[in-house]
């Protein structure tokens, strides 16, 4: 057991910090007296914001334009969302509370006998902790999802536990209020400038879930807990100038805004939202603010959850700046940083803008982020409910990542950590920290953040399938999803049951099936609805109303409803090919929310399959399941989320037709002044000269000179777009050789790119190939290095799976194994000569002129003439 948190003298800092406590603990009673639910612990908690004080600034407080249905109030019926529902509350029922407070209860000195856990819950792991947050949240919501007392009494006994841990606190040296499963003197590190794992983030996932316990099953000891949890935070940031918080803004501290901003608009304290303000991080904030995209080489998750928070800022507030920050964020994200199944980030990062095929890994989209992403989706939407592509984005994640993230073979409900889509990525039960991309969680030896969110997401399926306006003076039931449930509104008396076959059919049924009101029922009408498919239509009692159905709108239908009306939906839909921003020859295919993906077993992949999309037809019998050929044999495509244990296929390759054979890009670099160079093809714009990149005129002509400092020729973006085969060819003058110096490099980052160095390490010219999530690159190499002090005429072929490399005209070297073809590069956004994507590497010094691409593989002949012109 380890000795005490011992405390030194106090510090100018610590006497603030207890001052702070103090008047923030010295709140806490009438705060909580003011917010406590009616009657006994498990009494339904208060309402939301309208039983709350105003802001404190006097401003109205902009309260959502709808308001979601209680989870008590929405009961899922047989589906893959309840299948999915039910394999996490086994685990809820499961899962050893002792062993995930053991580490609690040793940072406080309490006995504990448990076995440690492993994985991210390790006693030495920092991040240990954050899973009973997260545990806490998902019994919360099993226990209004299913009504079973069992979720809330083993809550029950977790937060006693922890009030227990936070009592024994100032006894073991801490401040009071502070809770964690690692000591306090690591927010000393933090606010010291030191980068410890993320402590506010494990303080956001507790606090979270002590307010969903409260909120969900009434639990009043967790609200307790919570609020001295607040008056810590309070009391630890309030010294801080500005400046410093900004710093420890720096390490990911998850959703510390969006609770504590919760937690105002639930007692209607200004303290916590005061605290929750703090949180603010301008250096992403600002940007936003003002509409621009700064995310590339940013922690998604970490990002995106700090945006969450912006929303309920927004309602606290009244504070306009807060919702154009969350709504920028979420256009931006979805629009430009998003993949075929609605995820984002690769390696954890987003990337530049509309970069999709160029960053394919094992390791996109984490799965936390799209949790995130719903959550915030899901507010937005509230404060907008025209603006329905907020629900087509929800629904599309929700089938194709969150529902495929949990192994259906799992009676725990395991989930991986990412969901890869680079060619041949597979999901499969190996678990345990530092595993395989898509290795599914376990028991006790993972407790990633994934599995923590994932234990929230496979409880709260229920609740956004319906929303209703607030009040009943205009009542109206918003049918956002289309889940088979049954939803109680027992402020009209009315329930309602949702009978769909979607997502294998097209139909959904809702029926009345208690009592009568009149109310507007809102449908909602998918984005990916077949436009002008004459089976769409909606029936009330078995006859045809209203117009016709239009793509992300709701349709309307307004009437005293009785028990038995019937209405009937018919949504068709079509298989859509989706190409990629960054490439339109790599495509993946929907039919309707469901992406499909090609079904490969055992067999691996090397590269992204050739697919021919006019072979796509469905299986006989089976609605949601197709083949198509791919690379010369038929393949089966099933939609995503059915896919486990097996290698799977996302992205395809889609060959254009040939075009006529010429040049497609020749810059001569003959201007001789000025910055410009041109594309006398007139297909691209023109391209530059940079760093100290200068002109000079010769016995052989003019050309660029470079200075092997930072002198190179920027190109425009879009070289080589949609070949699949091609002639790359320069004149080249080295004047000092240097490994890994570049001629040309074409392509997004030092992961995707096609390049030509004059000499590796090993002294040979390298032509190469490398697509984002290729295990390695493709690469032709000469026999020796380019000639010294001379102008070379260079080239590289490449066609039905052979590079050929030519100096002078003459073949210098050639692979017939290519894995992968230019065809994927797609519009590279970075093309240089005389500069490699990778910033570590030298520049060229010597001189270049005639740049030229060709749309096909040229001939040995053809290149010698090339050579010779």
């Amino acid at each position: 057991m380890p000795a005490p948190h011992s405390r030194p003298a106090p510090s100018r800092r610590q006497v603030l910090f207890t001052a702070s406590a103090a008047t923030a603990a010295a709140a806490t009673p009438a705060v909580a007296a003011a917010a406590a639910p009616a009657g006994s612990a498990a009494a339904t908690p208060p309402a939301h914001a309208g039983a709350t004080p105003s802001p404190t600034n006097g401003a109205h407080r902009p309260g959502p334009l709808l308001e979601p249905f209680p989870l008590s109030a929405v009961r899922l019926l047989d589906s893959p969302f309840l299948a999915n529902m039910r394999r996490t509350c086994a685990y809820l029922r499961f899962v050893d509370p002792d062993r995930l407070l053991h580490t609690f209860r040793l940072n406080v000195g309490l006995p504990s006998a448990a076995e440690p856990c492993g994985g991210w819950e390790a006693p030495d792991v920092q991040l240990r902790g954050h899973t009973t947050g997260h545990l806490l949240s998902a019994l919360a919501q099993a226990h209004a999802g299913t009504g079973e007392t069992a979720y809330a009494d083993k809550a029950r006994l977790l937060v006693s536990a922890l009030a227990e841990c936070q009592r024994a606190a100032p006894a073991a040296g801490f401040h009071r209020g502070y809770l964690s499963a690692f000591p306090e003197s690591v927010f000393d590190q933090l606010e010291a400038g030191g980068k410890p794992w993320a402590p506010y983030y494990t303080l956001h996932k507790i606090m979270a879930g002590l307010l969903d316990q409260y909120r969900l099953s009434g639990n009043r000891e967790a609200f307790d807990v919570l609020l001295e949890m607040a008056a810590w935070t309070e009391a630890r940031t309030a010294p801080l100038s500005r400046e410093r918080m900004q710093s420890v803004l720096k390490v990911e501290f998850g959703g510390m805004n969006d609770v504590l901003a919760r937690l105002h608009l639930e007692t209607g304290d200004p303290v916590h939202l005061r605290t929750a303000r703090r949180f603010d991080h301008d250096e992403l904030y600002a940007p936003l603010a003002a509409g621009r995209d700064e995310l590339a080489g940013r922690h998604a998750n970490t990002e995106i959850a700090k945006v969450v928070g912006a929303v309920p800022a927004y309602e606290a507030t009244g504070d306009r700046r807060y919702l154009d920050i969350a709504d920028t964020f979420w256009t931006t994200v979805v629009r430009h940083h998003s993949y075929a199944i609605g995820g984002n980030s690769n390696q954890e990062l987003f990337g530049p803008p509309d970069e999709i095929a160029s960053r394919l890994s094992e390791v996109t989209c984490e799965n936390c982020n799209s949790y995130n992403m719903l959550k915030l989706g899901r507010d937005l939407f509230r404060h907008d409910p025209e603006r329905t592509e907020y629900l087509d984005h929800y629904e599309w994640t929700l089938y194709n990542q969150m529902l495929a993230e949990q192994d259906p073979d799992s009676a725990h409900g395991f989930v991986t950590y990412y969901t890869g889509l680079w060619a041949g990525s597979r999901r499969e039960p190996k678990g345990g920290l530092g595993s395989a991309p898509g290795s599914y969680s376990g028991d006790y030896d993972n407790f990633s953040c994934d599995h923590g969110t994932g234990l929230e997401t496979h409880t709260k399926f229920a609740d956004t399938v319906y929303f209703r306006t607030p009040g009943t003076r205009r009542p109206a039931l918003h049918v956002n999803l289309f889940v088979p449930s049954e939803v109680c509104w027992d402020d009209l008396g009315v329930t309602l049951r949702q009978d769909t076959d979607m997502p294998t059919g097209d139909r959904t049924r809702l029926t009345v099936t208690g009592g009568e009101a009149r109310f507007a029922l809102r449908i909602r009408v998918p984005g990916w609805l077949a436009a002008g498919d004459g089976r769409a239509g909606l029936t009330v009692n078995g006859r045809r109303t209203g117009g016709r159905l239009e793509p992300g709108t709701y349709t309307t239908v307004t009437r005293h409803w009785r028990t038995g009306d019937r209405v009937e939906l018919v949504l068709p839909r079509v298989p859509v090919w989706r190409p990629a921003p960054d490439n339109p020859q790599v495509k993946a295919v929907s039919y309707g929310p469901l992406v499909l993906a090609g079904a490969y077993g055992d067999t691996p992949l090397t590269t992204l399959p050739a697919v021919r999309p006019d072979t796509l037809r469905r299986t006989p019998g089976e609605p949601t399941r197709f083949t198509a050929v791919a690379d010369g044999r038929r393949i089966p495509l099933r939609p995503f989320h059915e896919i486990h244990h097996q290698r799977y296929n996302v992205y395809w390759s889609v060959t254009p037709p040939s075009p006529t054979a010429g040049d497609v890009a020749r810059y001569p670099l003959d201007e001789g002044h000025g910055t410009s160079v041109a594309d006398r093809t007139g297909t691209f714009g023109d391209g530059s000269l940079a760093g100290g990149a200068t002109w000079s005129t010769g016995d052989d002509g003019t050309a660029v000179t470079l200075d092997g400092r930072d002198g190179h020729v920027v190109l425009p973006a879009g070289l080589p777009s949609g070949l699949a085969e091609l002639t790359v060819s320069v004149r080249v003058r080295v004047d000092t050789l240097a490994p890994s110096v570049r001629v040309f490099d074409l392509g997004y980052s030092k992961d995707t790119y096609l390049f030509l160095t004059a000499t590796t390490g090993a002294g040979r010219a390298r032509a190469a190939l490398k697509i984002a999530g290729m295990e390695a690159e493709d690469f032709v190499d000469a026999t020796g290095p380019l000639p010294l002090g001379r102008w070379t005429h260079v080239a590289l072929t490449l066609g039905a799976g052979t590079g050929v490399l030519y100096v002078d005209g003459v073949e210098a070297g050639r692979n017939t194994a290519m894995v992968s073809g230019p065809l994927l590069l797609g519009r590279t956004s970075r093309n240089y000569l005389g500069r490699s994507q990778n910033s570590t590497h030298p520049y060229l010094h010597g001189a270049v002129r005639d740049f030229r691409l060709h749309n096909r593989a040229l001939t040995a002949d053809q290149v010698r003439r090339l050579a010779q012109g």
